[in-house]
């Protein structure tokens, strides 16, 4: 999980475009709580992929909620998301 929440907490925050697995998003990431809450949420340029997922950093661990969608599919996104220059 530690290295899941290095890659979002690298991601620009605001909302930016980038590229994950040959498609391009328009991606937009919160930050709460002095950083111990992360909201993230993107929607593909010109098609219907759509990711959102809230990620908690807690006294004795993370936790990661997305959001009516498979972590393995938030994890993924995040993993593979470039931003763009």
């Amino acid at each position: 999980m530690e290295s899941f929440g290095a890659a979002l907490s690298a991601l620009p925050l605001g909302t930016f475009t980038g590229t994950a697995n040959g498609r391009r998003y328009v991606v937009t990431k919160s930050v709460f709580a002095c950083g111990k809450s992360i909201k993230l949420v993107a929607e593909e340029l010109g098609g219907t992929d759509y990711i959102s997922l809230n990620w908690y950093k807690l006294a004795s661990s993370t936790r990661l909620k997305p959001c009516e969608m498979a972590e393995t599919k938030v994890r993924a996104f995040v993993d593979a998301l470039v931003p763009d220059a």
